[in-house]
């Protein structure tokens, strides 16, 4: 039964009339519709009114746009809705998860890294008020993994850190910003990524933790954040075999019984609503033939499929499922309560009543506004951490530093690229000489029999390898990299990967013992375990203007290193503290 008076609804007994008087009147395939929430793609009205009368999903969230353009296609999708729709963004951030003017606070690390869980409040608050002005109702966020595996390629900086406490801080105080704007939020991913050193878009990750591991880690975060009433929470396909029975012991949580039901629903008391995440992720995908998979995700504890391969076909496949009994009329009409309900209790009924549940354009106003941007000024200047300077180069002095060597590491090796020119700008800024590495110049074995047919570009990298040391002391008086490597979907790994030959050559820091060597990592705060013998290493967590501006600051002595690593940037290793 679902207590629809109870934590997160709180509905009163009008707004639950509504829920049971919109459920009794609808037909199942109307039912059917309500259970998915699918990408945005368009704003053809066409599209539109297909999704949205002919289907009549339940929710949908779109990727950053420009303001008045999501505001505008937001008011369009409400206005054709019969039931109104929960719209959903990953505002994980800040604003700028839904519009590209909002304003971004860098990554959910560095405000960890701050210690004052006052601006994850900040972040939550800005992110949901920004939102809130486009017609958002429903964050993708907080996201409350734990970064226990530093080799996981999509956790990270995308979260609060690896101590238990300063998660749930982090994330209640995202949770009350949100509650002030209206929105609900979705608690992601259960039962937990950070683990496994895999991405759970390309596999079924696993979360290893034995029951009083997982209780004290990820269960004590759920509970405390279900507690603290948390609308839904998103499950992701990541297996958790301690809490799994036998038979799904390596399914993803999306399809499992025993985590969705059994864990979250009856161990943990959750009564709010359950989504998946992304369907289309291989997690999900691998696990089963898709036409048993979308209504075993609703009959396994789900309330709403996220995305879609094909949203006709998907639909087609859970209306075959209720035919066929995999999912129960009663599991279908629990499912829908739960969808209603978070929409009474979002007061979207009221709002589709009142013609309010899209703002005018007045509204964009708070899209970036300045204290906005005031407070994540704030939190760039806080987050900043110096991890090691061992051989006391900073400050930085153009009279000792004046011939800089930057080398900046990032998938795009252009040396023209904004990355790189930016950064290039803020050394030549403050009087530094600054010689760019092309990444893109490369030596190969096959190179090596053909000095004299080399291209100009190669034979200048070929003297960089093999040139004496003294004349490369000579040419350069700091080395600076700036790793670049932004955590992304479908990443293996963000392992560093030198440009170089027999381990030769001006790429890879074979020359830190001759010429002092700083790192600054804009994303992935873990390259010390590539890179143990550089002595000065900064973690900035993100790689915006406002972090790159509050960097060179630091650099310069300008202002004081103040962040506090949320995790081991050495990486459990001694060589790499140095």
């Amino acid at each position: 039964m679902i207590d629809l008076k109870a934590k997160p609804f709180y509905l009163s007994d009008d707004d639950i009339r509504w829920v049971r008087s919109t459920l009794s009147a609808m037909t199942v395939e109307e039912k059917a519709g309500q259970v998915f929430c699918p990408m945005g793609f368009s704003a053809d009205p066409g599209l539109l009114r297909h999704l949205v009368n002919d289907i009549g999903v339940g929710g949908m969230m779109y990727r950053p746009g420009f303001a008045a353009e999501i505001q505008n296609t937001h008011r369009t999708i409400q206005s054709m809705a019969k039931i109104p729709l929960l719209l959903a963004a990953n505002t994980e951030h800040g604003g700028d998860g839904l519009a590209f003017e909002g304003t971004g606070f860098g990554q959910p690390m560095a405000v960890a890294a701050t210690g004052d869980s006052e601006n994850a409040y900040r972040m939550g608050y800005t992110a949901c008020a920004e939102g809130a002005a486009l017609g958002l109702n429903w964050s993708f966020a907080p996201i409350v993994d734990i970064n226990y595996e530093f080799h996981n390629p999509i956790t990270n900086v995308r979260t609060f850190g690896s101590d238990v406490e300063r998660v749930i801080a982090c994330a209640g105080a995202y949770m009350r910003g949100a509650r002030e704007n209206g929105v609900a939020v979705s608690v992601k991913h259960f039962p937990g990524d950070g683990v496994d050193e895999r991405d759970q878009h390309i596999l079924t990750s696993v979360n290893t933790l034995s029951r009083e591991e997982w209780d004290e880690s990820f269960g004590k975060v759920y509970k405390t954040l279900i507690d603290q009433g948390a609308e839904t929470v998103m499950v992701g396909h990541i297996a958790l075999p301690a809490y799994a029975e036998e038979n799904e012991k390596y399914l993803p949580a999306s399809l499992s019984r025993s985590l969705m039901t059994g864990l979250l629903r009856q161990k943990l008391g959750f009564n709010g609503l359950i989504t998946t995440d992304a369907t289309p992720m291989v997690g999900f995908t691998a696990a089963m033939p898709r036409e048993r998979a979308i209504p075993a995700a609703v009959a396994a504890g789900a309330d709403m499929i996220l995305f879609n391969k094909d949203l006709d076909e998907d639909y087609r496949f859970l209306l075959s499922g209720i035919e066929s009994g995999v999912v129960s009329r009663e599991r279908l009409d629990e499912a829908v309560t739960r969808i209603l309900a978070t929409k009474a209790a979002l007061r979207l009924h009221e709002k589709q009543k009142n013609g309010t549940l899209v703002p005018g354009p007045e509204a964009l106003g708070v899209v970036g506004c300045g204290q906005h941007r005031t407070w994540a000024k704030a939190v760039a200047d806080d987050a900043i951490t110096l991890v090691k300077d061992t051989q006391r180069l900073l400050p930085l002095s153009t009279e000792k530093y004046k011939r800089v060597y930057l080398n900046v590491i990032q998938r795009d090796m252009d040396p023209a690229s904004p990355v790189v020119q930016s950064w290039k700008a803020l050394f030549e800024k403050e009087g530094f000489a600054v010689t760019v590495r092309d990444r893109r110049v490369q030596i190969t074995v096959q190179d090596m029999g053909d000095i004299p047919g080399m291209s100009d570009e190669k034979k200048a990298l070929m003297h960089e390898m093999y040139r004496p040391v003294g004349e490369a002391k000579k040419a350069y008086d700091l080395y600076v990299y700036i790793c670049n490597m932004e955590n992304a979907s479908n990443n293996t790994t963000l392992r560093l990967n030198w440009n170089v030959a027999f381990g030769l050559g001006d790429d890879a820091p074979w020359f830190v013992s001759e010429v002092p060597a700083l790192m600054i990592s804009t994303a992935y705060p873990y390259h010390l375990f590539d890179a143990p013998m550089v002595k000065t290493y900064v973690n900035a967590y993100a790689g915006t203007a406002d972090f790159r501006a509050a960097v060179m600051d630091k650099l310069m002595g300008r202002s004081p290193f103040r962040g506090v690593s949320p995790i081991d940037p050495f990486c459990g290793r001694e060589d790499t503290r140095q």
